[in-house]
């Protein structure tokens, strides 16, 4: 049975150092929620209070729907979960390890075996049952953990940076994977990373973690196109940052002016790649003189790093075809549907 999941006041010491601010986190039954955050911000704590492999500090509560969890331990809560080192058996065999979870629950051998062969055929690694987890290769080893944490059914399903140690092309085929598996098991999910294509790809929701509090929750577009604050504007994706300032319903940005309607006063304007390019007319609105500093080929793009207003350098990508050399001095246009304008605290 799929479960809601919350958090109530949920903050941790360990010791006399807190790694986690009071947090209060609710998640519907059958969402794929994503903590996601540089090391140190507090994810991995919040996944192992759901877990049951921590307990809050007093006053804090877990709740699994109407059941409250706080003080039972992860054998008792009905979760299954993937580790970063996959932790598998290496002395038993592919199907061995699937069913491991099975067997300590006492399922009969012959329903263990009709489940461990769903579970396989589900992750497609049915040829290798017989084999040793040492003869496996990663992404074999992530299908096995992930068949393990599920076979049981469990009430929620627990990742923590499951693909951290595979390699990018892997990482990517995998997303899409697990993306369409959660989607059709419809498993409450809470999956950690710090990888932000993983957040975007698997969340129906991503939690944005920063110094042990939550910095902002919302869906992955929330999450990119209206930042909380500078920090998940820096965060998301690769941003440049510059100070700007409206007054009388204009924008003002590294000598760029263009019509904006928000209150005046001083801004910081985040600046993505695709927030400019090459100005087809060089006295249009929002344009800014620049001079390309580094010319980077990326197959479907080329990426700009170049400087405006001085010596402000920001990145900017540009077609695949176009090549300014270092040192060329260029026009921008940015785009501001593609501006991400804070108030400046």
């Amino acid at each position: 049975m799929t479960v809601p999941i919350r958090l109530d006041a949920c903050a941790k010491h360990y010791g006399a150092t807190q790694v986690l601010e009071p947090l209060d986190l609710s998640i519907e039954a059958g969402e794929t929620v994503v903590l996601l955050g540089p090391s140190g911000c507090g994810k991995t704590t919040t996944l192992r209070l759901i877990a049951g492999l921590e307990t809050p500090d007093a006053g804090g509560r877990v709740r699994f729907g109407d059941r409250e969890v706080t003080d039972l331990p992860i054998e008792r809560r009905n979760v299954g979960m993937v580790f970063q080192s996959y932790a598998l058996f290496p002395n038993m065999s592919v199907a061995e390890n699937v069913g491991y979870g099975l067997k300590i629950r006492g399922v009969a051998p012959a329903e263990r075996r009709r489940r461990v062969g769903e579970m396989l055929d589900m992750m497609r690694i049915t040829e290798l049952q017989d084999r040793a987890i040492g003869q496996l290769s990663g992404g074999q080893r992530q299908r096995v953990a992930l068949a393990r944490a599920i076979a049981v059914k469990p009430d929620v399903l627990l990742l923590d940076e499951p693909l951290t140690a595979l390699d990018a092309k892997l990482r990517e085929s995998l997303r899409v994977e697990i993306d369409s598996l959660l989607r059709g098991l419809g498993i409450t999910t809470v999956y950690v990373t710090h990888d932000q294509a993983e957040a975007m790809a698997l969340g129906d929701r991503i939690v944005v973690m920063s110094k042990g509090r939550i910095a902002q929750i919302g869906s992955p577009r929330d999450i990119w196109f209206a930042p909380a604050d500078r920090f998940v504007a820096e965060f998301i994706g690769t941003t440049s940052p510059l100070p700007g300032e409206i007054a009388n319903g204009m924008l003002s940005v590294a000598g760029a002016t263009l019509p904006w309607p928000q209150a005046d006063g001083a801004v910081d304007v985040v600046i993505r790649p695709d927030a400019a390019a090459l100005a087809l007319d060089p006295t249009g609105p929002g344009c800014l003189a620049a001079t390309v500093q580094a010319a980077l080929f990326l197959g479907d793009r080329t990426r700009l790093a170049v400087t405006v207003a001085g010596e402000r350098l920001i990145t900017i990508d540009v077609g695949a075809r176009e090549t300014p050399a270092p040192g060329a001095k260029v026009v921008l246009a940015l785009d501001p549907g593609a501006l991400i304008v804070l108030a400046r605290r």
